[in-house]
């Protein structure tokens, strides 16, 4: 009786040790959870991160500006959001965040449309009302997909409007087209068919917009003061990412067990709809989760000419660290 309340004691021991000895670390969204913020749900509730001793929290965010601020001022450790959007910021103030492993190695922006409004292609948008977030980083490389059409931004009517309102106002017609990111097409053709409608999407990357977009970023001081507890989130972090992609439904599973109100099946739609913004001739060519220089360049390029910046304001090698990834 005395060797089993012995032997008791030691495994509750052991168990309280290990549930001290694991590392906190917050996670920054950088918008509403869904099926392209799947990996970290999926890490938590496969137990990726749990095999690295990491306990993660999940702070919510509104827009790539409002994560780096939360992940800038010790808010969050690490989280997700535009690359571009960082470089900015960096070339600006110089904010102590930088960017740890690409996620998306093309842009996700898009132009929305319904079938039956006669627009197939980015040159039809010419005289048309154009409903877009007033958050989104969509909004600062508008100029540049509109002028790789032909258009600017005069020749058409741009309208921001909360963003769970964008897909209602195109399919009542309230709009002739919405800007947003390929991430919610599957929840736009959903919409779109309980209407008993049609929509056509036209992404920016078909169109000559090629660059790094969401990425996982970190703050400096989260790196500088925890480096093997950072890489050993990074290193479960692409591991949840290739799950999530190679089981979309299973992902979108896991991601409705930690946010209720979330659609399973919505996710598992939204995952295998950008799969190709993950994996695709970026990462065949340069490896999964690696940056490479000549595209961090041109990143920049996209970045400075969207925000009016300089070129020469930023030294775009400085907004990355990639050394955490193995």
């Amino acid at each position: 009786m005395k060797k089993a309340l012995r032997v008791s004691l030691l495994a509750s021991l052991i168990a309280s040790t290990s549930a001290i000895a694991a590392d906190q670390v917050t996670f920054q969204l950088d918008w509403l959870p869904g099926g392209d913020k799947a990996p970290v749900y999926v890490g938590i509730q496969q137990g990726f991160f749990a095999e690295e001793d990491l306990e993660v929290s999940i702070a919510s965010g509104r827009g790539s500006t409002d994560a780096l601020t939360k992940m800038a001022t010790g808010q969050s450790d690490i989280g997700s959001s535009d690359i571009s959007a960082l470089m900015a910021a960096k070339a600006q103030d110089d904010v102590p965040v930088v960017a740890v492993m690409p996620y998306f190695t093309q842009a996700p922006h898009a132009f929305f449309a319904l079938k039956s409004s006669g627009i197939s292609s980015i040159k039809d948008l010419k005289g048309k009302k154009i409903a877009t977030s007033p958050f989104t980083s969509s909004n600062a490389f508008l100029p540049l997909v509109l002028k790789e059409n032909n258009l600017t931004e005069d020749d058409i009517k741009l309208v921001k409007s909360d963003p769970g309102a964008l897909a209602p106002m195109m399919i009542t017609g309230n709009t002739d087209a919405i800007i947003a990111w390929v991430t919610n097409t599957a929840l736009f053709i959903a919409q779109a068919k309980e209407a008993g409608k049609e929509i056509v999407e036209m992404p920016w990357s078909d169109s000559g917009l090629s660059l790094y977009s969401s990425s996982l970023l970190a703050s400096e001081r989260f790196l500088e003061e925890r480096p093997e507890v950072a890489e050993r989130f990074i290193k479960a972090f692409a591991k949840a990412v290739k799950f999530t992609y190679e089981n979309p439904q299973t992902a979108g599973e896991d991601l409705h067990k930690m946010v209720p109100e979330v659609d399973a099946n919505i996710v598992a739609a939204q995952i295998k709809s950008i799969t190709g913004l993950v994996f695709n001739d970026v990462t065949e060519q340069d490896g999964f989760g690696h940056f490479t220089s000549e595209r961090i360049k041109q990143t920049w390029q996209y970045a400075a000419e969207a925000n009016g910046l300089s070129q020469d304001a930023l030294d775009p090698e400085t907004a990355v660290n990639s050394r955490f990834f193995k």
